[in-house]
């Protein structure tokens, strides 16, 4: 990932993300990885409700707004018309694992030949910090302000485990931007699952664990320390399903 050169695959906007919110951070290693594995006429993006929600006017190609939590239904469409296109979602936690768990969970069991790219900082982050399906236990939100408890509140879901069970599934790893090393795994990790399409091979799905400093009111640092430290051990990272 050349530090120094703007994708031809982004547009000239500045993102309007917070200070330290790793969206930028994938938007811009999506961008890399399609410049280098198929041309801007090739590429459909599903952009989903929620801080993402505005990713049309970075990506520099063939972008569609979803209705919250419908991206991956809107994708299948898509992918079905137009089969020859690289087509993708981008959505985060509240959007994908919550409001559209229906669509994401019959799109990976009907093995639709599409790839996921799935944010998620464990918090609704346009919507005032109320605690998502992924917020981890103990974690304080607007919703949950003495923390989430299991008890009242459930458990966190586990987007990647629960969808490598279905046979339809083809490719399903779990990733982080938490620091350089790990930076370079996403990049790697998201080539593959678009690799997964390109080749046919069905759906791929990569989860990217963020960070959201803004709503959880803790500097990016210290919030990346947390990921590291805590949130990792019940998100743990790597790849929960790949057919050859």
């Amino acid at each position: 990932m050349d530090a120094y050169k703007r994708s031809s695959f982004l547009t000239d906007k500045n993102f309007h993300y917070c200070p330290g919110c790793t969206h930028g951070t994938v938007h811009r290693i999506v961008s890399d990885v399609l410049e280098k594995l198929t041309a801007r006429e090739n590429c459909i993006g599903v952009a989903s409700v929620g801080c993402s929600v505005f990713a049309y006017d970075y990506f520099n190609f063939d972008m569609q707004q979803a209705a919250h939590g419908r991206a991956p239904a809107v994708a299948t469409g898509i992918k079905r018309v137009l089969p020859d296109k690289t087509v993708f979602t981008y959505q985060g936690d509240g959007d994908l694992a919550s409001i559209g768990l229906a669509e994401i969970v019959h799109a990976a069991a009907r093995n639709d030949n599409i790839t996921v790219i799935f944010i998620n900082n464990g918090i609704y982050g346009m919507t005032g910090g109320q605690m998502a399906p992924t917020t981890t236990i103990g974690t304080k939100t607007t919703t949950c302000v003495s923390g989430r408890n299991s008890e009242t509140n459930g458990f966190p879901v586990k987007i990647c485990e629960m969808l490598a069970t279905l046979e339809g599934t083809q490719f399903v790893a779990r990733t982080s931007c938490h620091d350089v090393k790990n930076i370079i795994n996403t990049e790697k990790t998201i080539e593959k699952a678009f690799g997964h399409q390109i080749d046919k091979k069905g759906f791929s799905l990569v989860e990217v664990m963020a960070i959201c400093p803004t709503n959880f009111k803790i500097s990016a640092q210290q919030m990346n320390n947390d990921l590291k430290e805590n949130v990792l051990s019940y998100f743990p990272l790597g790849v929960f399903k790949k057919e050859v």
